[in-house]
C-alpha cells in the first residue's frame, strides 16, 4: 500500500524532495509538499518514518551518551560522555534545565556525575570552550523503567523509599577536561576522579518526579522522538531564608506554596528531621513550618524542604550565632504596646465567621511571658493561650485553658503565637462564644503590665418566633411577630415579610422595602386558598434565617346581605319574617342567620333568637302589641356576619282584618282520582286574619268517621285518608269563615278500582282458519272508564295461553292463523286505568277447527330474469393529491351477479401492490393509495366484468410535492 501511494508522486524531483524532507524538521513538511505538489501527505509520512537519517558527527563528543536508558527503581545508573576537547566546559540539563546550584550544591570540575534517576528523567550535557560563553554540541539521554542496562546498579541505603545513594561515572578523552555538575537537591557528596574518569558519589539522592522533553530540532539526525507529559507545577509564594540565631533562641524556617493538599518532608544536612519536643513541624494549609527550640551549636546545617510529588526543594542555612556576655544586662519591665490601652476595655468588632487578629506588640528585658485570658461572664477567667512555659493550673474544673501544643502547633480555631516583639491572638471563624473581655498579661522578672480587649462579635439576627393571624377577611389579613430574642448586636434595621400556599414549595415576597413595625396587613390573597406566613429580621450585617412558619390559614370572606326580606304575617304579639339566602355565601360557606329588631328611631338592636337559624323563615314573638319596630336579617359564616338586609319601613305590631280567601291549587280543581287502598292527601292554603274557621262537608253532610280526618294550620286546612275505599268517593265541599264572611270551594275525589271480567264469552262462527268471538262489557268497571280488552288463546294440547289481541275496544273479534284440526280454548280480559282484572271469561268448550276437502294448487308464474351487465352509476373523478399524505379513488357499481372488479394503473394491474388496498362495500368501490410519490401519478382504471359484460371507467391522478 505504502509503494502504491509512493507510485502516486512526482517522479521528477522526488530523489531532491526526499533530501530535502529528511533533513527538515517536521514542522517544514507541509509547507515543502506544497511548494513540490505532494498531495498524498499520509502515505509521505509512512515512508519518512521507514528512512533512517544520517548521524551528524559532533567535533565536540567522542562519545555521546546512548538515546535512552532503563533501570529498575532505585538501582544505579551511570551516565558516560568522551569529551574531543579536554578544555571544553560541560553542563548538565535535566528536562532541557540546566542544573543550578543551590545551598551546599557546588559546582565543580569533573567528567562523571554519579546520582539517583527517578523513573524518566532527561539529561542533556552541553560541551563548549573554556573562554567561550556558546554551548553548541550536545548530547541527550533518556532514563526509563523497568529494565536495567548491563553495568549501572543503584544500592538503597536508608529505610525510607526516596532516600538512595548513588554513583555516576563519565569519561573524556582527556584528563585535564572541566565538566560543570549539578544536581537536584543538596546532599551530602564526596568526589574521586582518575585520569579521564571522575566520580560523584551524593549519599542521599531524592526521588523526585520528572517527564521527557522533546527532542531539539537540532539533534542529531535519526534520534527517537521522545514523549514529553507534562510536568506538575508548584508556585512557591514564599521561601525559607537563611538565618542566624543565637543559643536558646527559637529559629523558625517557613514557606508557603501554592497547593493546600501538598505534603513534604523537612531535611537537615540530606537527612530527615524527626520531630521531637524541641524540634516541631506543622502544616496549615499552604504554610509549612518548622520550628526549633532552644537553639544549640548542633543544630546549625543546611535545612532543605522538598514536596512530595514535586521536581523542586527549597534550601536554607541556620547559622549558629554565640554570643558571650561579659557585662549584666539590662533588664526593662515588659509593657504592652497599644494606641489606647487604658484601663477601661478597647471594644473590638468582628462579624460572626470572619477571623479574628489580635496583633499586641510587646517589649521587655529579659524577654516577657504573655498570658491570655478571658474573663466568663460569671466573672471567672479562662485562660485562652498561655505561651508554652506560661505557669498556669491545666487542672481546674472551672477554668478552660489552651493546651500547649494546640497553640504551639497553631491547630485548632482558637491559637496564639507569640514572638519577641509580639503576640499574636487569632480566632479563625468568629462565633457568638467569642464575644467577652480578653486580658493580655506580660511578665518577667521585673514586673508585669495587663491590658483589657473587649471582643463583640456580631451577626445577623436569630430568626423571630412563628408571626400570627388575626383579622381574617376575604383576601387580606393582618400579621403580627415579636423581635428575635437575640438582634445578633447590631440594631434591627426591619423585617422581611414572604408567604406561600400550605401545598406549595414556593415562598414569595410581600415587601421590597422593610418593615419598620411588628404587624403588616398583607393583601391580593385567593379566597379559599389555605396560606402560611413567615418572617426575616434584618440588621446591618444581613438578614436571619426565616422564622417557623405561621399556622395555616384561609382568607375568606362574609357572605352577602339575604335578599327578598318580607314580613309575611303580623299579629298582635308575633311577626313572621321570610327571606331568600345571599347571592354570594363565600368560599366559607353559609352556618345560618340571626335576626335582630329595633324601636323605629333605636339604635340598640334586639336578637329575636339565641344563636343561628338555618332556616330562610321565623316567627318572632313575644312582641309588644302596638310597637313598630325594624326588623334585619343577617348572614353568617367562618369569616363573621355580613351586611344586614333591613325592612324599608316599620312593621306595626297589631292584627289586621284581611277578608278569608281559599287558594285552591290547580290540580284540585279537576277530579281527584285515587286508586283503591292509595292515601289521600288534600292541602289547600287560604288567607285571613283574624285566623279563619275551616268546616268541610260531603254531599252536603258534615264528615264523620274516623278514616277520614281534617288539620288546620292558620295558613291552610289538609284532608287526610290513610286508605281509600270506593266508598271515600264523592263530592268534597270546604266552608272558610270569618265573622260574617266565608269562601267556598268544591272537590271531587274519585276512588277507582280494578274492573270485573266480561260477560257471556262466546264463538259465535268458525270457518278455515278463523273462529269470531263476542262478549258483553264486565258488570262492574272499577269506578271509572273501561279502556280496553285482551284476548287470548289456547292450544288444547298445551295449554300456554297466547296474546292475540291488546287494548281491544269492541267486544267481539275474529281470531285468524288458527292450525287446521287443533281444538282452542280463548278468554278475554277487561282493562281501565288501573289494570286488567283479576279473572277473565273463558270459553267452556274447545273449538275444533275442521280439515277441508279442497286441494290448494299453487298458480304458476313466470320466471323473472334480473341478470344486468355492469355500469358505472358513479365514475371515477380526476384528483390532485400531494405527495406523502394517502390519498382514495371512488366510483359505484351496479350489475347481476355481481361483478368482479379490478384496478389498473397505465394498463397494469395493481392486484399485487401491496401499497395499494382495494375495497367493494355495496357496489361502492375504493381504491387507497398509501403515501403516494410522484411516480405513482398516471391513469388509473376500474374494470367490472361479469356474465352479461363488462364496464370500465377511468380517472387521471396528479401527484404534487410540496414546496
Amino acid at each position: 500500500d505504502c509503494g502504491h501511494r509512493d507510485s502516486k508522486l512526482e517522479a521528477p524531483a522526488e530523489e531532491d524532495v526526499w533530501e530535502i524532507l529528511r533533513q527538515a524538521p517536521p514542522s517544514e513538511y507541509e509547507r515543502i509538499a506544497f511548494q513540490h505538489g505532494v498531495t498524498d501527505l499520509r502515505g509521505m509520512l509512512k515512508r519518512l518514518k521507514g528512512m533512517k537519517r544520517d548521524e551528524k558527527k559532533s567535533t565536540a563528543f567522542q562519545k555521546k551518551l546512548q538515546p535512552a536508558y532503563q533501570v529498575n527503581k532505585g538501582h544505579k545508573i551511570r551516565l558516560t560522555v568522551e569529551l574531543a576537547d579536554p578544555d571544553a566546559e560541560v553542563k548538565w540539563l535535566k528536562n532541557g534545565q540546566e542544573i543550578q546550584m543551590s545551598g551546599s550544591l557546588g559546582l565543580i570540575s569533573h567528567v562523571s556525575l554519579s546520582f539517583h534517576l527517578c523513573p524518566s528523567l532527561f539529561l542533556l550535557v552541553f560541551a563548549s570552550s573554556r573562554r567561550g560563553h556558546t554551548y553548541g554540541p550536545f548530547c541527550s539521554t533518556e532514563h526509563t523503567g523497568p529494565q536495567p542496562r548491563t553495568g549501572i546498579t543503584l544500592t538503597p541505603r536508608l529505610h525510607l523509599p526516596h532516600l538512595w545513594k548513588g554513583e555516576a561515572e563519565v569519561a573524556t578523552s582527556a584528563g585535564s577536561g572541566r565538566v560543570r555538575w549539578a544536581w537536584l537537591v543538596p546532599r551530602t557528596h564526596t568526589c574521586t576522579h582518575a585520569s579521564h574518569t571522575r566520580t560523584r558519589v551524593l549519599s542521599h539522592a531524592h526521588v523526585l518526579s520528572t517527564g521527557f522533553p522533546s527532542t531539539p530540532a537540532h539533534a542529531r539526525p535519526g534520534s527517537p522522538a521522545l514523549p514529553c507529559p507534562l510536568e506538575k507545577k508548584l508556585e512557591v509564594y514564599q521561601s525559607i531564608a537563611d538565618l542566624t540565631v543565637g543559643a536558646k533562641d527559637q529559629a523558625v524556617f517557613k514557606c508557603e506554596v501554592s497547593d493546600e493538599n501538598v505534603r513534604g518532608v523537612w531535611l537537615k544536612n540530606g537527612k530527615e528531621l524527626v520531630p521531637d519536643s524541641r524540634i516541631k513541624v506543622s502544616h496549615i494549609g499552604r504554610v509549612h513550618k518548622l520550628t526549633i527550640d532552644d537553639v544549640t551549636p548542633a543544630d546549625e546545617a543546611d535545612y532543605s524542604f522538598v514536596p512530595e510529588g514535586f521536581a523542586c526543594n527549597l534550601s536554607a542555612k541556620l547559622h549558629f550565632m554565640e554570643v558571650k556576655i561579659d557585662f549584666v544586662p539590662r533588664q526593662e519591665p515588659p509593657k504592652i504596646h497599644l494606641d489606647c490601652p487604658g484601663r477601661k476595655p478597647d471594644t473590638i468588632v468582628v462579624v460572626a465567621g470572619n477571623k479574628l487578629r489580635l496583633d499586641v506588640p510587646i517589649s521587655g528585658d529579659p524577654a516577657p511571658t504573655v498570658i491570655w485570658q478571658k474573663t466568663m461572664t460569671q466573672g471567672k477567667k479562662v485562660p485562652a493561650g498561655p505561651a508554652p512555659d506560661a505557669p498556669g493550673d491545666a487542672g481546674a474544673s472551672d477554668e478552660w485553658v489552651f493546651e500547649k501544643k494546640l497553640l504551639c502547633e497553631t491547630e485548632g480555631r482558637v491559637r496564639v503565637e507569640t514572638t519577641k516583639d509580639r503576640s499574636i491572638f487569632t480566632v479563625e471563624g468568629a462565633e457568638k462564644e467569642d464575644e467577652g473581655v480578653y486580658t493580655v498579661t506580660v511578665k518577667n522578672p521585673v514586673g508585669e503590665d495587663q491590658v483589657n480587649l473587649t471582643v463583640k462579635v456580631i451577626d445577623v439576627p436569630d430568626p423571630p418566633a412563628a408571626p400570627k393571624i388575626s383579622n381574617v377577611g376575604e383576601d387580606s389579613c393582618t400579621v403580627q411577630w415579636e423581635p428575635p430574642a437575640y438582634d445578633g448586636g447590631q440594631p434591627i434595621l426591619g423585617y422581611i415579610l414572604e408567604r406561600k400556599k400550605k401545598k406549595s414549595y414556593r415562598w414569595m415576597r410581600l415587601n421590597f422595602d422593610l418593615l419598620r413595625d411588628l404587624q403588616h396587613e398583607a393583601r391580593r390573597m385567593i379566597e379559599g386558598v389555605v396560606y402560611e406566613m413567615r418572617v426575616y429580621a434584618v440588621n446591618a450585617i444581613g438578614m436571619s434565617r426565616p422564622s417557623p412558619a405561621s399556622q395555616p390559614f384561609m382568607p375568606v370572606g362574609p357572605p352577602s346581605e339575604p335578599t327578598h326580606l318580607a314580613v309575611e304575617d303580623i299579629s298582635d304579639t308575633t311577626v313572621s319574617l321570610k327571606w331568600r339566602p345571599p347571592e354570594r355565601e363565600g368560599a366559607g360557606g353559609l352556618d345560618g342567620y340571626s335576626v335582630e329588631y329595633c324601636q323605629e328611631g333605636g339604635s340598640e338592636w334586639v336578637a329575636a333568637l339565641q344563636g343561628l337559624t338555618e332556616r330562610t323563615s321565623m316567627l318572632v314573638k313575644d312582641l309588644p302589641t302596638g310597637a313598630r319596630l325594624l326588623f334585619r336579617v343577617r348572614a353568617h359564616n367562618v369569616a363573621g356576619p355580613g351586611a344586614p338586609a333591613t325592612t324599608k319601613e316599620p312593621v306595626t305590631v297589631q292584627e289586621i282584618l284581611q277578608r278569608p280567601r281559599l287558594q285552591l291549587p290547580r290540580h284540585l280543581r279537576q277530579t281527584i282520582q285515587r286508586r283503591v287502598g292509595e292515601p289521600v292527601n288534600l292541602l289547600i292554603p287560604f288567607q285571613g286574619k283574624p285566623r279563619p274557621q275551616v268546616t268541610w262537608t260531603k254531599e252536603g253532610q258534615p264528615l264523620a268517621g274516623e278514616e277520614v280526618s281534617i288539620r288546620n294550620s292558620p295558613t291552610d286546612t289538609i284532608l287526610f285518608i290513610r286508605a281509600a275505599r270506593r266508598a271515600h268517593s264523592g263530592t268534597y265541599q270546604v266552608t272558610l269563615r270569618i265573622e260574617n264572611m266565608e269562601d267556598k270551594a268544591t272537590l271531587v275525589l274519585q276512588i277507582v278500582d280494578k274492573p270485573s271480567p266480561p260477560q257471556d264469552i262466546r264463538v259465535t262462527e268458525a270457518w278455515g282458519f278463523n273462529v269470531a268471538l263476542e262478549w258483553k262489557p264486565p258488570q262492574d268497571d272499577g269506578n271509572t272508564e273501561i279502556s280496553g280488552y285482551t284476548v287470548q288463546k289456547a292450544d288444547k294440547k298445551t295449554m300456554e295461553w297466547f296474546t292475540v289481541l291488546e287494548h281491544y275496544r269492541r267486544t267481539h273479534c275474529v281470531v285468524s292463523e288458527l292450525i287446521i284440526g287443533n281444538g282452542y280454548y280463548f278468554r278475554v280480559f277487561s282493562h281501565n286505568m288501573v289494570g286488567p282484572s283479576d279473572k277473565a271469561a273463558t270459553t267452556k268448550e274447545p273449538v275444533f277447527i275442521p280439515r277441508p276437502g279442497i286441494t290448494y294448487e299453487p298458480p304458476d308464474y313466470k320466471a323473472m330474469d334480473f341478470s344486468e351487465a355492469p355500469s358505472f352509476t358513479h365514475p371515477l373523478v380526476n384528483r390532485s393529491v400531494i405527495a406523502g399524505y394517502n390519498a382514495t379513488l371512488c366510483c359505484a357499481v351496479r350489475g347481476s351477479p355481481k361483478p368482479k372488479i379490478s384496478w389498473l394503473k397505465n394498463g397494469l394491474d395493481l392486484g399485487g401492490d401491496a401499497r395499494f388496498r382495494m375495497f367493494s362495500k355495496q357496489g361502492v368501490l375504493t381504491l387507497e393509495i398509501r403515501k403516494p410519490c410522484p411516480y405513482d401519478g398516471g391513469v388509473y382504471v376500474c374494470r367490472a366484468t361479469n356474465l352479461q359484460g363488462e364496464a370500465q371507467c377511468e380517472c387521471r391522478l396528479e401527484v404534487r410535492v410540496p414546496q
